[in-house]
């Protein structure tokens, strides 16, 4: 039986008693806990989705959005029964400067079109938006949520916060706040606990819908060439910190991605209907 840390099992208890509760991180299997309301979180990052979309146009570039539909919907196939909520939805933004991109709860999935300095083939975008939609898997935004409320002792609950409660103080601004997407799009993202459990969980989506994983390893490395000898450092850089020990660990995990990997054509996927 695998031990919860103790303050997430606290967490938890606490959660429990307020109506709340825990859940188990897919492909980790870390328990994590959930004090927000799932479709409040949902429809607050689709409010916050079309706060982004009113700052930046859409791009007009064909293959980008061809290219970005591909991989996005075999991806969405492979992490359907993790985000069952989803209706996805995969955008490019015409952005040439932001390399960056992200996912929100309920499948919003967004691209700048700066992104593609960094990445040369289908595999390592796979890589990329693996990496965000495993933020989404995980709940990443509800975690980071619930441990503002415990932080504050509670102050939030009654503001509606709360699982069930429907009391709306959260808005999209906090919701964009807490995905890491300020207004600039360049505020620190999730913490490297957070980052280096979205890569383990990417790097087996990829892998499973059919993408190499070892191309994962190559676009940290582009993307800190990229940034190297630059005043200002890239988007996706700043908010998903890229270090040789992250790099380190993306390698101990090739050989089971790998195995799903080679595994990838035999393993059936959901057919998802629009």
């Amino acid at each position: 039986m695998r031990l919860v840390a103790p303050i997430a099992a606290t967490l938890c208890l606490l959660g429990m008693l307020l109506g709340a509760g825990c859940y188990e991180v897919p492909v980790t299997g870390r328990t994590a806990i959930d004090m927000v309301s799932d479709q409040e979180v949902i429809k607050q990052s689709l409010a916050a989705f079309d706060q982004v979309k009113k700052k930046y146009p859409l791009s007009r570039n064909r293959d980008l959005n061809e290219r970005v539909q591909r991989v996005g919907e075999r991806l969405a196939k492979v992490a359907f029964w993790d985000v069952p909520q989803a209706d996805w939805e995969f955008v490019v933004f015409e952005a040439p400067q932001t390399i960056n991109a992200f996912a929100m709860a309920g499948g919003k999935v967004g691209v700048f079109s700066g992104l593609f300095k960094i990445v040369q083939n289908d595999d390592q975008l796979a890589s990329v938006l693996a990496h965000e939609i495993g933020h989404v898997a995980a709940r990443h935004v509800n975690e980071r949520l619930s441990q503002q409320m415990a932080l504050q002792g509670g102050g939030l609950l009654v503001g509606g916060l709360m699982a069930g409660s429907g009391a709306g103080t959260l808005t999209s601004n906090a919701v964009l706040e807490a995905y890491g997407l300020s207004s600039n799009l360049t505020a620190i993202g999730f913490d490297r606990k957070k980052e280096a459990e979205a890569d383990h969980i990417g790097l087996m989506y990829m892998a499973r819908a059919g993408y190499n994983p070892e191309e994962a390893v190559r676009v940290l490395e582009r993307l800190e060439l990229e940034s190297a000898g630059q005043t200002t450092t890239a988007s996706l850089l700043s908010t998903h910190p890229s270090t040789p020990d992250r790099i380190d660990r993306l390698r101990e995990l090739l050989p089971r991605a790998l195995q799903a990997y080679a595994q990838s054509g035999r393993t059936p996927t959901p057919t998802l209907v629009k």
